[in-house]
């Protein structure tokens, strides 16, 4: 699918200076919507949105379809009459990265609090009655997910297991009678679940529509594979490689990289695709329609899964001894756009790319992603260099998996730094804003730069070091940042390279910095 030709910013929503310790979906969300409006900007690239589980990756969710409750504003709790405004007077401020402990502890409780207070008082008072019946509508609507999650949320709480493996058998193998049981048993916590989910719907809701208000497009991610300690495993093991004790018996990862010398074994159990295909991907259809009700652009995280996929023995501690087996990518594709129409997918089809997944990518009409911090290392490389690029891209900067352009600067070799001012000319103490130019200026349909680029902040601002499994997605950018001067740049970077019209034939995109780049790498 062909998009306009536009650009943006990628920050996730948790990064956003939102009072309560984590970044939400009240008053900063509509403030950034206001920044990225006043800066020329038409897209807003987030992570997954899903319940985040170990490591509070998102890319490790508890869920393909629920929504993370920790990104629900109390704040707008307050305005909607769901919880006092005194009970939220003491939690944590705007500023700081997020602390997942503290806000599991302090906001947490409190959004259960306000979900309580819904369902004792929503059904009979007047002011709460059009949200108590669009709650009604909502749990009718999105069953198919909701209740499977709100038992997952209610069992992996009160079992404090850490995995559903480790839940009582009856439930852990859903055994009906058992679950008949646990439905009266927990009734209200499971309603208070389903609560919780409403309220981010609702919250993501009017988000999307000030976002579209504004001519800004979300771009969502999701991730090709799902944890194995989440409610989609817990409901389908059988479109999953398990054996008989439901344990894993092959898992997913990449093997070795530039990121990591033994690979990364991610430990997601990987789907039985003879069996998802027996059910005419009805699992895939379902998550895909999903998110693009979402999402306006969906970008699909590892798309070189969907053509053949790295399988590792569920016993081996890393990545080095698995195997590419092949995936029923076009089958697969071709019955979500028979079912759905077409779609507006996005590839990430970074790392080892092969001629097969390109021609996946190219015959499904999805764009490709190129960041230009690769671009300098090597001749191998300079497809990610913006003169290589074809209509069909979605550029960045960097991603979330990089460090920050300026952290990667500062640690670039001397070949590197030469590459870069070869390419865009001196740049100083900084090369953010000329990567942006160049990026901006080209034929790329989506030129998108790191909320950390902007501010031009150094490794300290990192969002996520892959292969390592502590200290991530933890960055949140400090109160005041988007401030009119930043917007006034991007406003002036779309102008000069003409970012907002149509497709420029490739001279007149890189003319803006053909001074540059005349001894560019080729």
């Amino acid at each position: 699918m062909r998009f306009q030709r536009s650009s943006g910013v990628l920050m996730h929503v948790s990064s956003l200076s939102s009072y309560g310790g984590i970044g939400d979906l009240g008053p900063e969300a509509y403030k950034f919507l206001s920044f990225l409006a006043h800066g020329k900007q038409h897209i807003w690239q987030v992570l997954p949105l899903c319940p985040t589980g170990y490591g509070n990756s998102p890319y490790a969710g508890s869920s393909a379809f629920a929504g993370n409750p920790y990104l629900i504003s109390l704040e707008f709790l307050c305005d909607w009459g769901w919880i006092a405004v005194d009970r939220i007077g003491n939690l944590a401020g705007r500023n700081g990265n997020v602390d997942f402990n503290d806000v599991e502890a302090r906001k947490l409780p409190l959004l259960y609090e306000a979900a309580r207070n819904f369902l004792d008082r929503g059904p009979n008072e007047e002011g709460l009655q059009g949200q108590w019946q669009r709650f009604e509508a909502f749990c009718t609507q999105e069953t198919s997910w909701l209740n499977d999650y709100a038992h997952y949320a209610v069992f992996r709480r009160h079992f404090n297991t850490g995995a559903w493996t480790a839940w009582p058998e009856p439930l852990r193998r859903r055994e009906p009678a058992a679950m008949a049981e646990a439905d009266i048993q927990f009734a209200h916590d499971l309603a208070t679940e389903q609560v919780l989910q409403f309220a981010f719907e609702e919250q993501w809701r009017m988000l999307r529509a000030a976002a579209a208000k504004q001519k800004i497009r979300i771009l969502g991610d999701i991730a090709i594979f799902v944890s194995m300690d989440s409610s989609d495993v817990w409901a389908n093991p059988h479109l999953f490689q398990l054996d008989e004790d439901l344990q894993p018996i092959r898992v997913a990862g990449v093997p070795p990289d530039y990121f990591s010398p033994t690979g990364q074994r991610w430990g997601n159990p990987l789907y039985r695709w003879d069996v998802l295909a027996e059910t005419g991907y009805a699992w895939w259809v379902q998550r895909i329609r999903r998110s693009c009700m979402q999402y306006d652009i969906v970008r699909l995280d590892h798309f070189r899964g969907f053509e053949a996929y790295w399988s590792i023995p569920g016993n081996e501690e890393t990545a080095v001894n698995g195997e590419w087996i092949k995936a029923p990518g076009k089958e697969l594709f071709d019955r979500l756009e028979h079912t759905l129409g077409p779609l507006p997918l996005v590839a990430e089809d970074l790392g080892l790319i092969t001629p097969e997944v390109d021609a996946l990518r190219l015959a499904q009409g999805m764009p490709c992603m190129r960041v230009l911090q690769f671009g300098f290392g090597s001749a191998e490389a300079h497809n990610h260099l913006p003169h290589k690029f074809v209509p069909g891209t979605v550029s960045y900067t960097g991603t979330h998996d990089n460090d920050t352009t300026q952290g990667w600067w500062q640690k670039a070799t001397q070949g590197e730094r030469v590459a870069l001012e070869t390419y865009v000319g001196p740049v100083g103490l900084s090369p953010v804003w000329s990567l942006m130019r160049a990026s901006s200026a080209s034929v790329a349909e989506m030129a998108i730069v790191p909320a950390q680029d902007l501010l031009g902040l150094g490794s300290e601002a990192r969002m996520n070091t892959p292969a390592v499994a502590a200290g991530n997605w933890s960055w949140r950018a400090p109160e005041g940042s988007w401030n009119e001067g930043i917007s006034r740049g991007l406003a002036d970077l779309v102008d000069v390279t003409d970012r907002d019209n149509d497709p420029l034939e490739p001279s007149a995109a890189l003319a803006p910095v053909a001074a540059t780049t005349a001894s560019a790498p080729a």
